[in-house]
């Protein structure tokens, strides 16, 4: 074995030791993905960013959003002691007060919470501690109690002067308490993963390392590891992030569920290199990035961005609108509870039929790809024997399949067996709507169907759903031929290419019709 060859195994195996807790975690859906600093030796086995815990990409949280929130929490906390306040004070009560008399009130709020967005309290930057952060709360506070209190030096205010000083009190101590929850609140996110995106770098070149020392001073970005295509020729680590591998190792890295982008920090000039890379990282769902250095050049229809102090051209992956995920999770959560609220009764019945039908649990469990290639456990109600049961499905059902039970029968034909995804769906491993999830190591005929569409791990850069484009386009049940995965993953990438709140809405609404009149999937 040569040497270059005998370095890239012991790095896989290192890198395989080092995430495997990681993997155990997701597998038996027990731990969050907690991982010593350490190992027994004592040596560091992440590097310098080592998150407190890893967390998938679908569970990754938007801070510009949850300071947004923050800001409606504040402004809702001052409006309600003004509205407490003038109810003590106006004649008659709130009710009765006039606008002349709410006006300090109004002015207060909308001053407090300009003052706050100005002097940086919705920042809650990545080294700031508890009592800078209250200094900028209190700050906020008095620049706009100065500003206030210029109001009511004017004659006509001296009424209003006490009511005024009275809710700037109670605001002052009910919004410093809160502010410190909301500091308390970010700080244990970041240190569970959750507000800090992942990377991984494909390249150790000075561009890495520059990228990699830039992320260690403004703590914007976690770099979690490094592979190399040229693994023969590089350090252990740059900048203290260990290098894991190479391109081969990366593309069925048990760390990929956990990576926001991966990043190749290759010369520009080395088109051949970066091209060959290209192709290769293509087949992964992750976003992957190409660093721009000062001789690099881009198409003018890239996306561009930057991580750290570095300009990026995004060179694949899928849309990255966080505001239209956030709708879609909102859709999740309302029609979702709405349905599990109808289907009880349902699922209950469903429940108490396949205990009375044949012996065996009630629920069957099979380990699916998710989002970015997370490994999710979906739920189902059992509708094979329990002895035939088939987790990795090495066998896809076929039309008088023996294995399926009396009632399997029915409620597979109905979909009933999948309504309990509707947990996996309010957990957020799932959606509504999206490609559906297979099986891990699903076969098509002898073939591995991931093996049979280059694009097919492009369904995994959305969550997958319950139902979907495909399943309502007659692609439903299993898919036996090369013909049939070929259609389901072009419907798939069709339906991420396209979604949207209204498109979402109308799969859901055709869903019920389209299984009512399908006489020809077999289920």
């Amino acid at each position: 074995m040569s040497t270059a060859a005998a370095a890239r195994d012991h790095r896989r195996d290192q890198s395989e030791e080092d995430w495997l807790e990681a993997a155990r975690a997701l597998r038996q859906e027990v731990e969050s993905g907690f991982q010593p600093d350490v190992d027994p030796q004592g040596k560091d086995r992440r590097g310098p960013f080592r998150p407190h815990r890893l967390t998938p990409v679908r569970a990754r949280l938007e801070l510009r959003q949850i300071t947004g929130l923050f800001r409606l929490a504040d402004a809702a906390v001052a409006a309600l002691a003004a509205a407490a306040v003038l109810n003590a004070v106006a004649p008659g009560g709130l009710a009765n007060a006039t606008l002349a008399g709410a006006a300090p009130a109004l002015l207060g709020v909308g001053l407090l919470i300009w003052s706050l967005h100005l002097l940086g309290a919705y920042a809650f930057g990545p080294r700031e501690g508890l009592m800078r952060h209250l200094t900028r709360t209190a700050a906020a506070f008095g620049l706009a109690g100065l500003t206030l209190a210029a109001a009511l030096l004017l004659p006509a205010a001296e009424p209003l002067r006490a009511p005024a000083i009275a809710w700037f009190c109670i605001t002052f101590c009910a919004l410093m308490a809160l502010n410190g929850g909301w500091w308390a609140m970010v700080r244990g996110w970041r240190r569970e993963g959750k507000l800090t995106p992942n990377i991984v770098i494909v390249g150790a070149t000075p561009a890495a390392r520059t990228l990699i020392d830039a992320a260690l001073e403004s703590r914007d970005v976690a770099v979690l590891g490094i592979f190399d295509d040229r693994i023969g020729r590089v350090p252990n680590n740059l900048s203290g992030v260990p290098v894991l591998g190479d391109t081969a190792d990366l593309l069925g890295h048990k760390v990929l569920p956990y990576v926001d982008r991966i990043v190749i920090a290759v010369p520009a000039s080395a088109e051949n290199r970066i091209a060959e890379l290209i192709r290769r990282l293509r087949v992964l769902p992750n976003d992957v990035s190409l660093v721009l250095d000062a001789a690099g050049s881009v198409s003018p229809n890239r996306t561009l961005s930057r991580i750290a102090d570095a300009q990026v051209a995004q060179l694949s992956g899928g849309p990255t609108d966080a505001r239209r995920a956030a709708f879609k999770r909102a859709q999740d959560l309302a029609v979702g509870a709405l349905a599990l609220l109808l289907a009880w009764p349902i699922m209950l019945a469903v429940a108490l039929f396949i205990k009375l039908d044949s012996p065996g649990p009630v629920f069957f469990r099979q380990r699916r790809h998710g989002f970015n290639n997370e490994e999710i456990l979906v739920w189902k109600f059992r509708s094979m024997r329990q002895e035939t049961a088939d987790a990795t499905a090495a066998r896809q059902v076929t039309a008088g399949d023996d294995r399926v039970t009396r009632v399997g029968r029915f409620i597979r034909k109905t979909s009933l067996d999948e309504l309990p995804q509707l947990f996996n769906v309010l957990v957020g491993e799932m959606s509504l709507v999206g490609p559906r999830p297979h099986a891990i190591g699903m076969k098509t005929g002898e073939i591995e169907s991931a093996r049979i569409v280059a694009e097919y791990a492009h369904r995994h850069r959305m969550k997958p759903g319950m139902t979907g484009w495909a399943a309502i386009n007659g692609s439903r049940g299993p898919v036996d031929t090369p013909e049939l995965v070929r259609r389901r993953v072009a419907l798939d990438i069709d339906y991420i290419e396209r979604q949207s709140f209204w498109f979402d809405l109308y799969i859901m609404a055709m869903t019920i019709p389209c299984l009512l009149g399908d006489r020809q999937a077999v289920r």
